[in-house]
């Protein structure tokens, strides 16, 4: 018999962010989150819940955890962008389609609760949170902003009558396929017909004073598409806390124009994924000694945001990141570049890496359910 208990105690709280690491144990491609700063993110005292409300649920079978499952609602989606919808996320469980069906059904009461007209997932409670259930891809490790999943989620999905919503691709590159020259070439000639250039940082604190601009450019960057719920201040706050102290400004482009207003940015990271798996679940005793070794030496990074203002698309502006991108890691040595999942319908950010010979290795979806 399965039980389905909603997790409110600590107790409960900390069963839902360890369940994974029992499901994954022994997966070579999973790749487990810091346990401390999981549960501080579930904390609903925490300002990302002023325009959220959400459940946390854990399933048993004899006794035993086989499942979790979050139901979220964004309001500001609901009320401003009028889509009826309750999410679902940190969707895991045992490949038992009856388990499955329980979790999800405890989402769509959520939703029915509060007149809402669809469910869709995974994905988390803002668009800065992870999104999209691995459907291709499985053989390969997980970056720090996808989720990884077993390939018999999205069969669960389907048998339960759920319907492909949005779905995702991601690219990997290879940087010895980059043309250095081509690269300055068109850096060179975009920088002195528009009059912008790119700012350096040579510190985090240097970076600070930007970072909200950065946000604000990625909210009108990405306005158009189907699946966008613009990022409000307090959840910047959130953002910034949580991710900040793993970016290095060696990996931030940012390109102004004559008035010194950002037009364009992007940020990439060294691929922390297997220290990650190193850390398991914690910075201590010796985690953080795994972070800071795939900091200094690794062939593998990752494109986490790339934002580019509307009046400045397809005028070549990439060119002038590219290069520096390109500036950067060849000095590091870094080979193996993965991009962060973009959206099927998303060609404007998708060309940006056309003369790149990208090779597609990862697709996800969400998907979504009627609640009649």
């Amino acid at each position: 018999m399965i039980e389905i208990k909603e997790a409110i105690s600590k107790r409960e709280m900390m069963d839902f962010v360890k369940f994974p690491f029992e499901l994954y144990k022994g997966n070579a491609y999973w790749v487990p989150p810091l346990i401390k700063d999981e549960y501080k993110s579930f904390n609903q005292k925490n300002d990302i819940f002023k325009s959220v409300s959400v459940k946390f649920f854990l399933a048993y079978k004899d006794g035993k955890i086989v499942g979790r499952i979050a139901g979220s609602i964004n309001w500001t989606e609901v009320k401003e962008l009028k889509k009826s919808k309750v999410r679902f996320g940190w969707l895991e469980m045992i490949d038992d389609i009856n388990v499955t069906r329980a979790l999800l059904e405890k989402v769509e009461e959520f939703g029915r609760e509060n007149q809402l007209a669809y469910t869709e997932g995974p994905m988390g409670f803002s668009n800065m949170d992870k999104a999209g259930m691995l459907t291709e891809g499985f053989e390969y490790i997980a970056t720090m902003i996808g989720i990884y999943n077993l390939e018999y989620y999205p069969r669960h999905l389907e048998q339960l009558g759920y319907q492909t919503e949005a779905e995702w691709l991601e690219y990997k590159l290879d940087i010895n396929t980059f043309n250095p020259d081509k690269i300055n070439l068109m850096a060179d000639l975009v920088s002195k017909r528009y009059e912008v250039k790119l700012l350096e940082f040579k510190t985090i604190k240097e970076l600070l004073p930007y970072v909200d601009e950065m946000f604000g450019l990625l909210n009108k960057t990405y306005a158009n598409l189907q699946s966008f719920v613009p990022i409000q201040q307090f959840q910047i706050e959130h953002y910034k806390e949580k991710y900040l102290s793993f970016i290095h400004p060696d990996f931030i482009s940012c390109v102004m124009d004559r008035n010194h207003k950002m037009i364009g940015f992007s940020i990439t990271m060294p691929s922390f994924s297997r220290a990650f798996q190193k850390a398991n679940g914690s910075l201590f005793p010796f985690g953080f000694w795994h972070l800071l070794q795939a900091m200094k030496k690794n062939n593998h990074a990752e494109f986490y945001l790339i934002g580019i203002d509307p009046e400045y698309q397809n005028k070549g502006i990439n060119a002038l990141m590219f290069k520096e991108i390109y500036d950067n890691f060849t000095k590091k040595g870094i080979s193996l570049i993965e991009t962060n999942p973009l959206l099927v319908e998303n060609n404007k950010i998708q060309q940006l890496w056309k003369q790149f010979s990208p090779v597609i290795h990862k697709r996800r979806k969400t998907f979504r359910k009627e609640l009649s």
